[in-house]
C-alpha cells in the first residue's frame, strides 16, 4: 500500500534565513502562490513575532492563498503564540508551529534551563496553542543531539497536551542516515500515543553535512509521514533538505519507498526559477533534479544512448519537472550521433563523407569552447562545408553620416567581372549599406541576426561581423573582418547572400 507523505514547505521561514535572501511582503506572496499551484500540503509563511515585514507577509498569505495549511513559527512564549495566531487566523488552515531546544548543549549554553523547566514550558506552551489554534505542530530543537529517553519524554507530553503533529529536527545536520532512521524508528516504539493517536510525525533536517535529503528518506523509510523542506535546498548555513529532490526520489524510487506525495511535480522547475530569481541565490549547475545539467548530456556514449533510449541515462523524464525535453550539450566530449541529431533539428541533412568533414571541423571548435552554439554549427556548415564562388564582391564602400545627417552609403560591388554600383539611405550607417546591396543583388532576405566582435584591441582593432539572414526558412550565415566597422558589416552581408544565390541556384 502507497504511504502519503506530507510536504511541509518553510522556504518562506528557513529558506529566507539564508543570508542574502531577503524577501518583501510581496514576492514572499508570489511564492506562496506559486507554492500552492506546487500543492504543497503546508506553507510554513514565516515566524510573526521577527518583524513587522514577516507578520505581514504571513497575514496577507494567509488571506489570500487558498489550499495549502498556512503556518506561523512560533517560540514556546506566549507573545510569540499570539503573535502567530494573529496572522494565520485569516487562513481556513491556520497552524501555529511552536518549538523549544531539548539538546543538552542547547538546554545549558543558549536557553540555561534544566530539562523540567523545558518540559514545563513546552506543555504549558502547546496547551495555550490549542486554545487558539485548532491545528498546533511542536519541534523539539535539536532532536538530533537530544538524550533519546528525554526526547520520548517530551514528545509524549505535548501530544497529551494536544499537538496534532511532532516535528524531530536534527537543527544542525549532525546526524548521519542510519542514526537518524534508527532515531525515528524509536520515537515510534517508545511513543505509543503516535500510533494511538494517529499523530503526524514530522522531520527537519539542515545540510552542515550534506546529508539533509538522504537523512529526511532514512526518515521517512523509518515511518516518518511528514518532511519540511525547502525549494532549491535553500536555508540557514548549508541549507535544508530539498523538496524537489526529495519529492522525485519518492516518484522515481516509488518501488523501494512505497510512498508518494501530492506535489505536482510539473510545478518544479517553474518553482525552482522563481525562487532563484526573487532570492538571488542562483542554482549551482549540477544540482539534482532542478540544475541546469541535471537533464544534459556531453560525453558521446551517453548522448548516443538518450538519443536512441532516453531511459539509458535518464531515470527520470524532464517533462515530469515542467521540462520539455533534454538537453544535448555539444562539446568536446559530443560524438558524431548528437552532431548529426543537432544539424538535423536545425534543417540540414547532410551524407555520410559531409558528415564527417563537419565533425572534424566541430571538434576543432570545440577544442577552444566550452559550448558550441548553433550559430556556431551554422558558420561550420556554411563555411565549411558548403563551400560557395563569390558572384558579388566589394570594390567599395563609402558612407555619410553625422548627427543631423541622414546616412547615406555609396556601394560598388563586382558581378561577373561588370561593375554595378548604388547609393541608398538608410535609419543608419550599416542599414544604408545594406539597402544598397540588396538593390544591387536584388535579393530580398530578412536579417534574423547581426554580431560584432573584436578580434584584437585598442581603438584601432579588428571587427568582426557576424550575419544571419533568412529565405524561405533557411538560415544562410555570412561573416567579415576590417578595421573599418561598415566595411566588415558589408562584406558579412553580401557573403550570406552569396550562399543564397547559391543555394537557390543548386536546387
Amino acid at each position: 500500500m502507497t504511504r502519503l507523505i506530507k510536504i511541509f514547505d518553510t522556504t518562506l521561514r528557513d529558506g529566507e534565513q539564508c543570508p542574502g535572501a531577503s524577501l518583501n511582503p510581496e514576492e514572499k506572496l508570489e511564492i506562496a502562490r506559486q507554492l500552492a499551484k506546487l500543492n504543497v500540503d503546508v506553507i510554513e509563511a514565516g515566524f510573526a513575532i521577527a518583524s513587522q515585514g514577516d507578520f505581514d507577509a504571513i497575514k496577507t498569505i494567509a488571506q489570500t492563498v487558498k489550499g495549502p495549511i498556512i503556518c506561523s513559527l512560533a517560540r514556546t512564549k506566549k507573545e510569540d503564540i499570539d503573535r502567530a495566531w494573529d496572522a494565520v487566523s485569516y487562513s481556513d488552515k491556520p497552524r501555529i508551529h511552536t518549538f523549544i531546544a531539548t539538546s543538552p548543549i542547547h538546554m545549558e549554553k543558549k536557553l540555561r534551563l534544566k530539562p523540567e523547566q523545558v518540559l514545563k514550558q513546552a506543555v504549558e506552551m502547546v496547551k495555550y496553542a490549542c486554545l487558539l489554534c485548532p491545528d498546533v505542530e511542536f519541534s523539539p530543537e535539536d532532536a538530533g543531539r537530544s538524550e533519546p529517553d528525554f526526547l520520548y519524554k517530551i514528545i509524549s507530553a505535548v501530544i497529551e497536551a494536544g499537538a496534532q503533529t511532532i516535528n524531530v529536527p536534527d537543527t544542525v545536520g549532525y546526524t548521519s542516515p542510519w542514526e537518524f532512521g534508527r532515531l525515528i524508528e524509536n520515537i515510534i516504539k517508545n511513543v505509543p500515543q503516535i500510533k494511538q493517536k494517529n499523530i503526524t510525525l514530522s522531520v527537519h533536517v539542515h545540510n552542515d553535512l550534506g546529508l539533509a535529503v538522504a537523512n529526511s528518506l532514512a526518515a521517512i523509510k523509518a515511518g516518518a509521514n511528514q518532511v519540511e523542506c525547502t525549494i532549491n535546498g535553500i536555508g540557514e548555513r548549508a541549507g535544508n533538505a530539498s523538496l524537489e529532490e526529495i519529492v522525485m526520489n519518492l516518484k522515481t524510487r516509488k518501488d523501494f519507498f512505497g510512498c508518494d506525495t501530492n506535489i505536482n511535480t510539473k510545478e518544479i522547475y517553474k518553482t525552482s526559477r522563481l525562487v532563484s530569481n526573487l532570492t538571488g541565490l542562483m542554482v549551482q549547475p549540477n544540482k539534482a533534479v532542478v540544475g541546469a545539467n541535471a537533464f544534459a548530456h556531453e560525453a558521446g556514449i551517453h548522448q548516443h544512448g538518450v538519443l536512441k533510449a532516453r531511459e539509458t541515462y535518464e531515470i527520470m523524464r524532464p517533462q515530469d519537472i515542467g521540462l520539455t525535453e533534454s538537453k544535448i550539450v555539444l562539446g568536446k566530449h559530443s560524438g558524431r550521433h548528437a552532431l548529426q541529431k543537432k544539424l538535423n533539428d536545425m534543417g540540414y541533412a547532410l551524407d555520410k563523407d559531409t558528415l564527417e568533414k563537419a565533425y572534424q571541423r566541430f571538434l576543432e571548435v570545440a577544442d577552444k569552447k566550452k559550448d558550441v552554439s548553433e550559430r556556431d554549427l551554422e558558420i561550420i556548415v556554411a563555411e565549411e562545408i558548403y563551400i560557395v564562388p563569390e558572384d558579388y564582391k566589394i570594390v567599395k564602400i563609402s558612407v555619410t553620416s553625422g548627427t543631423h545627417t541622414r546616412p547615406e552609403a555609396k556601394v560598388e560591388l563586382v558581378f561577373k567581372g561588370k561593375k554595378v554600383k548604388k547609393a541608398a539611405k538608410g535609419s543608419g550607417p550599416v542599414d544604408a549599406v545594406y539597402k544598397a546591396i540588396e538593390q544591387l543583388t536584388k535579393v530580398k532576405s530578412s536579417l534574423v541576426d547581426y554580431s560584432i566582435q573584436a578580434i584584437t584591441g585598442g581603438t584601432d582593432a579588428l571587427g568582426e561581423v557576424t550575419v544571419r539572414i533568412k529565405d524561405n526558412n533557411r538560415i544562410y550565415v555570412g561573416h567579415g573582418a576590417d578595421t573599418d566597422i561598415i566595411v566588415a558589416s558589408g562584406k558579412a552581408y553580401l557573403a550570406a547572400i552569396n550562399r543564397l544565390i547559391y543555394a537557390t541556384t543548386q536546387q
